[in-house]
């Protein structure tokens, strides 16, 4: 029935994804410019959604409650590894005002102490990095099939062909060379975090 929810609310684009999310084992998503929606607060996305000014109140309202009931898959019963990985930018970037920023990195810390759940980030630092092509999401599902997720301005791609999950992973393993190890993230998020109080 949530599954149904979810569905209903997303857009049609984003429909296929969702299915999928919901029965993975595994989610691996890199995101270069935003929170990832799995870990954002209903006020950050409420901002992320209305900022462009490219939505109608009501379509906004209806993806907010999408992405948020879309959570639930961090803490189902047996809920996947999910490990999220944000290039140093989308920590520093203000969406909403400074209350949301605030809200948003204290929900961060928390989801992050969940056992399965792994956020890193990219440092500033490491310059130019395959993740800066764009967002993308890879999911195993309970078959250990891959498939995977890219947004772009107008919808979402999911793919299982071969060729493009080969690419994407390679573009992960180049990623997790480039990211701070767990604690290092923490403790970055936990800094970043303090600028925005």
């Amino acid at each position: 029935m949530l599954t149904l929810v979810r569905a209903d609310a997303a857009p049609p684009w984003l429909r296929e994804w969702i299915s999928v999310e919901a029965e993975a084992t595994l989610i691996r998503w890199f995101e270069p410019s935003l929170i990832p929606g799995l870990l954002q607060t209903e006020a950050y996305a409420r901002a992320v959604l209305t900022g462009g000014g490219m939505l109608r109140e009501a379509e906004v309202e209806q993806r907010v409650t999408s992405r948020l009931a879309r959570q639930a898959v961090l803490t189902r019963e047996a809920p996947p590894e999910v490990v999220f990985v944000v290039d140093e930018a989308v920590l520093r970037r203000q969406i909403g005002d400074r209350k949301v920023m605030a809200e948003q990195f204290a929900h961060l810390l928390e989801v992050g102490e969940l056992p399965q759940v792994d956020i890193h980030v990219v440092p500033a630092e490491a310059g130019m990095h395959p993740g800066l092509a764009g967002p993308f999401i890879l999911a195993r599902t309970t078959d250990g099939a891959e498939v995977a997720h890219l947004d772009n301005q107008l919808r979402a791609q999911v793919t299982n062909r071969s060729e493009d999950v080969d690419s994407l992973q390679r573009a992960w393993e180049r990623l997790r060379g480039k990211v701070l190890p767990r604690r290092a993230s923490r403790e970055l998020l936990a800094e970043v975090a303090e600028s925005w109080t």
